[in-house]
């Protein structure tokens, strides 16, 4: 072709010969790591997420809890058909959740400097999520009483609390002199992962939600129904903890 390249094209039966004798030149160990290790798990064994037990708060404070219920139930209000964020256990979802890992912010880099960030970067802050909802919920406590008579968040009209949701989402409720809008992003963001998680981790209780969306769960092959748009599913969602085939 007059560039100086030769292509050299190998067969199916050269390459495999080639990969054998590689092998077979292989130090003892090498052929051991690969042909006589064990497997890196155990059959029949599995690490499952916990189930949530109903209980007390493990987290919160009954006041917090209350006061995070009331809140979940305005930012997806019940209706005929759908619990809302109260009774789909939204808020015992994220205090399982402010009780472990997620709480703490393990596993991410905690260290300064602290400094606002982009959106993309995620948290800048030495506040952990359980710290926040601690000192935000205090905040909104507060407000509350100071804005309606010492009357708290749980006890005001629904148009009261509607209010307030809205004062912390534009950011005019400060929390540690801070607008509180990245609180309000971090409650929704919580509240809906609660609404629509498995509901082994405690939210969406009776699987409510899935069945409002026609989701199937934690079905092992529904990839029949994928582009069959408009067209309900005809058959009740699983969670992880119902299937009858699995044992946590």
């Amino acid at each position: 072709m007059g560039s100086g390249v030769h292509v050299t094209i190998i067969s199916r039966r050269q390459l495999l010969a080639t990969t054998a004798v590689a092998l077979i030149v292989l130090p003892h160990t090498a052929l051991g790591s690969i042909l006589r290790g064990a497997l890196p798990w155990e059959p029949g064994k599995a690490d499952p997420p916990k189930r949530v037990m109903p209980g007390p708060w493990l987290y919160f404070t009954p006041a917090e809890g209350a006061m995070v219920e009331a809140l979940a139930d305005r930012l997806i209000p019940p209706d005929t058909e759908t619990p809302g964020g109260k009774d789909a256990g939204c808020a015992v979802f994220i205090d399982r959740q402010l009780a472990g890992p997620y709480g703490r912010f393990d596993g991410l880099y905690m260290g300064a400097p602290f400094q606002p960030g982009s959106k993309q970067q995620g948290p800048q802050s030495p506040v952990t999520p359980a710290q926040q909802y601690r000192l935000a919920l205090a905040a909104l406590d507060r407000h509350s009483r100071q804005t309606y008579a010492d009357t708290p968040l749980v006890k005001l009209t629904i148009t009261q609390q509607d209010e307030i949701i809205g004062n912390l989402e534009n950011g005019s409720i400060k929390i540690e002199g801070k607008p509180g809008s990245d609180f309000f992003d971090q409650l929704l963001k919580d509240t809906q992962q609660g609404f629509f998680a498995d509901p082994i981790y405690g939210g969406n209780k009776d699987m409510a939600a899935w069945k409002m969306i026609g989701f199937p769960g934690a079905r092992y092959d529904y990839r029949d129904w994928i582009d069959r748009h408009n067209e309900r599913y005809p058959h009740p969602p699983v969670g992880i903890g119902q299937h009858p085939d699995w044992s946590l």
